[in-house]
C-alpha cells in the first residue's frame, strides 16, 4: 500500500510503498483510510518536539494519529490509529471509534475531533463551564480556538470573547458565536487596556489559552485583585504557540480566586478521554452535520505530502489529505 513515510534524522516525509498493517492485540481492527487532518500535533510528534515526543523516531514512520476510515463492513467511523493514519489502510483501536452521520463529509470529521477535544475539554472538564459564564478565549482565530468559540456558547456561555492577531479572522469570530474581539497587535497597553474594560463590565469566569507567552501575562495582570472580594476565574493552558514560558506573579496568586490548570494529553484523567468518545465527539459530529459546528477545510492528495506539509494554510483553515 502507498503511505506518507517520516525517516530517522528529520526533514520532509515521503509518498512510498510500504507493507499493510498488521492487527498485534485483539483491541485492533485494520480500516481502510478515508481522510486524515494534516495537524500541529502530528509536525509535533513526528519531529520529536512534541512534548509527548521523547526523542526524534529511531526507525522511519507513518505520521498521523488519527482520521476517517471505514470499517470492513462498510461502516464509516473516526478512530484514532495504532498504526500511522497517513496511508492507505492503518490499524485502529477497537475502543476508540465514533460513527460518522451521513450528513458529515469526510474532511470535515477528519478535521473536527482534533479541535472539538481541544476545545471542549478544557471548557467541560477543567474549566467546568457554567450557564451564564464569561469565557476569554485567548488565541481564537486558530481552527482550535473558533471551535472553543462555538462550543463555549453551545455550553451557555453568556459572553464569549476572542482574541487574535488576524483582524480579517477576528472578524470572522462574531459570526460564529463572539460577543467581543481583541487584536494582538503588540501593543502591550492598548491590548490590557481593552481588556481591562471587559472584566469590569463583565468579570471573566474562565479564561482557555491556546498562546501563552506574553498575552498571558497581560491577562493574568488584568485579572490581578486588590485586597477585596474576587470573582472566581477558571484559567486554563491549553496550547503555548507564543511561547512556553511566563514570568508569574505571586500577587497573582494570592490576589485574586484563581484555578490555574492545564489542558493536554497527560492531564486529562481516563474517565474524561473516555467521554470524548462516547459523549463529546458524537455530540459534535451531530452539530456539525446540522450545521451549528463550522469548521472550514482544504483539501489535497496524499500523493503531494512533501509538497503539503510545511503549506502555510490560511487561520482557521485545517487541510485534509485524502489518500
Amino acid at each position: 500500500m502507498k503511505a506518507a513515510v517520516m525517516y530517522p534524522g528529520g526533514g520532509l516525509p515521503q509518498y512510498t510503498e510500504v507493507d499493510e498493517p498488521r492487527i498485534q492485540h485483539d483491541n485492533e481492527i485494520l480500516a481502510t483510510v478515508k481522510a486524515v487532518a494534516v495537524k500541529h500535533l502530528d509536525k509535533g510528534i513526528a519531529s520529536g518536539k512534541h512534548y509527548s515526543s521523547a526523542r526524534l523516531p529511531e526507525t522511519a514512520r507513518i505520521p498521523g494519529s488519527d482520521g476517517v476510515c471505514l470499517l470492513s463492513d462498510g461502516t464509516r467511523v473516526y478512530g484514532m490509529g495504532v498504526s500511522g493514519m497517513m496511508a492507505e489502510k492503518a490499524t485502529i483501536h477497537k475502543d476508540r471509534i465514533v460513527g460518522i452521520p451521513d450528513g458529515l463529509d469526510d474532511a470535515t470529521a477528519a478535521a473536527l475531533p482534533n479541535a472539538v477535544v481541544g476545545a471542549a475539554m478544557g471548557l467541560k472538564f477543567k474549566a467546568e463551564i457554567q450557564a451564564g459564564d464569561t469565557v476569554l478565549i485567548n488565541g481564537a482565530t486558530g481552527v482550535t480556538g473558533r471551535v472553543a468559540i462555538q462550543l463555549a456558547r453551545y455550553y451557555g456561555a453568556k459572553k464569549v470573547i476572542g482574541t487574535g492577531r488576524n483582524q480579517q479572522s477576528l472578524s470572522e469570530l462574531l459570526a460564529l458565536g463572539a460577543d467581543e474581539t481583541i487584536a494582538i497587535t503588540g501593543d502591550d497597553a492598548r491590548f490590557k487596556a481593552q481588556l481591562e474594560v471587559l472584566h469590569e463590565t463583565t468579570p471573566v469566569n474562565i479564561v482557555i489559552d491556546y498562546l501563552w507567552g506574553r498575552t498571558a501575562e497581560l491577562i493574568l495582570s488584568v485579572l490581578k485583585g486588590n485586597g477585596m472580594f474576587t470573582n472566581p476565574v477558571r484559567y486554563v493552558s491549553a496550547g503555548s504557540m507564543s511561547g512556553d514560558l511566563i514570568q508569574l506573579s505571586a500577587a497573582i496568586m494570592r490576589s485574586v480566586d484563581l484555578q490555574l490548570t492545564g489542558s493536554g494529553m497527560g492531564s486529562w484523567p481516563r474517565e474524561h478521554v473516555q467521554k470524548a468518545f462516547t459523549e463529546i465527539l458524537p455530540e459534535a459530529f451531530r452539530l456539525a452535520a446540522e450545521g451549528k459546528l463550522k469548521l472550514e477545510t482544504t483539501t489535497a492528495k496524499l500523493s503531494d505530502i512533501a509538497d503539503l506539509w510545511q503549506l502555510d494554510i490560511p487561520g482557521g483553515n485545517r487541510l485534509v489529505v485524502i489518500p
